[in-house]
């Protein structure tokens, strides 16, 4: 009757223990996770300073305290236009340690730049040769424009930290705030006239940018997620293509992005 006892008794300590093994198997996850996400983003520009340099001209002056505005694009029908026309974003990133919810991303902004038309500017400087402080009007109809409209184009490789505030038992849901920061180029599609001289317009390397992200991410199944963020970006440009020179300019953008992207857990399980 013992021996009875005793095989059962080990029976079922095997079962438990082999139980619980087979739990923490299924509680593995994988060490890493890759993802990426498409969205549309809204801007909000501070005032600017734009000095224009053109030496054959004779000219180096600042048009003083300039307002400007983006060009959302989507507000006309997402499925009206190409998807990369209205003002998008995308993230590619990795996490290389998902317990401590850290990961690397290459971060892009579709941003568009336009010096307000019909406004009166304050212009300082060397106009022709003649020290100048005077006023004109920055209109199209008066032979002045300034858009980075194909793109102030913000791209930064970006430190991200998560914080996982909630998660359903059945991990079909988790919500999780995400911290953001980096540094690197912007890549603006310079197209602008000066006294009626219009430039060349095209693509260039045009400066740097750093930029700090807060965002709220809203994962489904594991695998599909929504996240919206706002982010704080200070752009710094120069050696952007004028008629005959150059110009240089700095702001500051709060943007508002809402993003859809897909996980894909890599690396080994732990």
């Amino acid at each position: 009757m013992i021996k009875t006892v005793s095989i059962v008794a080990l029976c079922s300590l095997l079962f438990s223990n082999g139980v619980l093994a087979q739990e923490k198997t299924a509680k593995k996850e994988r060490k890493g996770e890759f993802y990426f996400s498409w969205g549309y983003n809204k801007e909000w520009y501070t005032n600017s300073n734009v000095r224009v340099n053109q030496p054959s001209l004779n000219n180096n002056y600042t048009l003083k305290n300039v307002t400007s505005h983006d060009n959302v694009g989507w507000d006309q029908g997402i499925f009206n236009v190409p998807l990369s026309i209205p003002q998008y974003n995308y993230r590619i990133g990795y996490f290389f340690n998902q317990k401590k919810g850290l990961a690397v991303e290459i971060n892009f902004d579709h941003t568009k730049h336009i010096l307000t038309d019909g406004q009166t500017a304050r212009l300082v400087g060397t106009l022709g040769g003649r020290n100048v402080d005077t006023s004109v009007l920055f209109a199209k109809t008066n032979g002045f424009n300034y858009y980075l409209n194909n793109g102030a184009n913000f791209l930064l490789f970006n430190i991200v930290k998560r914080w996982t505030w909630y998660e359903s038992k059945s991990q079909k849901f988790k919500l999780d705030f995400l911290g953001k920061a980096g540094i690197g180029p912007v890549i603006p599609h310079v197209e602008n006239t000066f006294f009626g001289k219009a430039n060349e317009d095209g693509f260039q390397i045009g400066g740097w940018n750093i930029g700090t992200e807060g965002a709220l991410k809203a994962t489904f199944f594991k695998k599909l997620f929504l996240e919206f963020s706002q982010k704080l970006d200070y752009a710094r440009y120069s050696g952007l293509k004028v008629y005959q020179g150059t110009a240089k300019e700095a702001f500051l953008s709060y943007q508002l992005i809402l993003s859809l992207g897909y996980t894909i857990p890599m690396g080994k399980r732990e």
